[in-house]
């Protein structure tokens, strides 16, 4: 996606907030890459697109991908190009978003989700400049700055080997990371009103009348996990039902409804009978040790505990059961026969296990 040149609106008023975006447009002067790290909704998208119109490349082109919604294939393609017939369907030359972004911005958003073959080539372009198009063999040269986001640590991410150390030391020239809204309580209502006097507009209503106390403690209580854009989906929700029910010039929210699945008919998971699940419990429930009772004995009772619930668990398949306690056949016949546990009914595909 290429973007024209428009600095994004950033609400809000706590310092935590306020700290970020200062981070952010002191950053955006350098001609250095930039990590933005953040839970989900908490508006790296917004951050990022700041950086870029804040920068010295504000009237270069602003390029965004998201490495979430490709393949390993497709996103290669979509960052480097690809020649004709570098695969089956490439039937013309394609320019990758790096060219695309030449003397601007790339904007990988949910850069984590890349994969190693992918960030080996980013790795060389971050450092040298230069990449080859899928299929071609002319190294191509570009100039571009570029800015990451993600909801995950990259430093677990390195030690679990999803991400590569080398390519995170270049990025990571300055991180910030994101507040999440329950951490910035106080721009709740700055934002549910910035968001709401927006759709009232949408609604063709000349203005807002506000949200009742009722309504305002709510938004305020909720913890928030989509932040911020949670919040406008929740606004914005609410304030087209109160439009079907007003009643005067003004618009105004006086309920919320937090889930939009709310509802006396929502669909509820099936249940097991009250005997099956009495069984059940009662196949699972261990044993507790017994005072003045033998460790072979306890031990006894707790195999027959083991057996009856795999043989349970399989429709009294003795194959099956053997496999899901990690026995061979023989064992489990063998186990059977010990504790007098026979099938109660032999398939025909097995024979029932006999007395050892």
């Amino acid at each position: 996606m290429q973007h024209s040149a428009s600095l994004p609106a950033l609400v809000g008023q706590s310092p935590e907030f306020l700290l970020a975006l200062d981070q952010i447009s002191r950053a955006a002067g350098l001609d250095r890459p930039l990590l933005i790290i953040g839970e989900r909704g908490t508006g790296k998208e917004l951050m990022a697109a700041r950086a870029h119109f804040l920068s010295p490349r504000w009237s270069g082109n602003y390029v965004v991908v998201n490495c979430a919604s490709l393949s390993e294939t497709l996103l290669e393609s979509e960052l480097f190009g690809h020649e004709a017939g570098a695969f089956t369907g490439a039937n013309a030359q394609l320019k990758g978003r790096f060219e695309r972004a030449d003397g601007g911005t790339l904007f990988l958003d949910e850069i984590a989700s890349a994969s190693l073959r992918v960030q080996e080539k980013i790795l060389r372009i971050v450092e040298y400049g230069e990449f080859e198009r899928l299929g071609g063999h002319e190294t191509i040269r570009c100039d571009v700055r570029l800015l990451g986001a993600t909801n995950l640590d990259l430093q677990e991410e390195v030690g679990r080997g999803t991400f590569r150390a080398d390519l995170l030391d270049r990025l990571a020239f300055e991180v910030v990371t994101l507040p999440p809204l329950r951490a910035r309580w106080e721009d709740i209502p700055v934002l549910a009103q910035h968001f709401a006097t927006q759709m009232v507009r949408e609604l063709g209503q000349e203005r807002f009348g506000g949200f009742s106390m009722d309504a305002m403690r709510i938004l305020m209580k909720h913890h928030w996990p989509g932040n911020v854009r949670e919040l406008k989906n929740v606004v914005e929700r609410n304030v087209h039902r109160a439009k079907a029910q007003q009643v005067s010039d003004v618009l105004t929210v006086d309920e919320i409804q937090l889930d939009p699945f709310a509802s006396p008919w929502r669909p509820r998971p099936v249940e097991t009978s009250a005997p099956e699940r009495k069984s059940t419990l009662a196949l699972e429930a261990l044993p507790e040790p017994k005072a003045g009772q033998s460790f072979a004995d306890q031990v006894n009772r707790f195999e027959r505990i083991l057996l009856r619930r795999a043989m349970s668990g399989h429709h009294q398949h003795t194959g099956n059961a053997a496999k899901s306690l990690q026995l061979t056949y023989d064992q489990m016949r063998h186990y059977i026969g010990k504790h007098k546990l026979a099938p109660k009914r032999a398939t025909q595909s097995e024979p029932e296990p006999g007395p050892q």
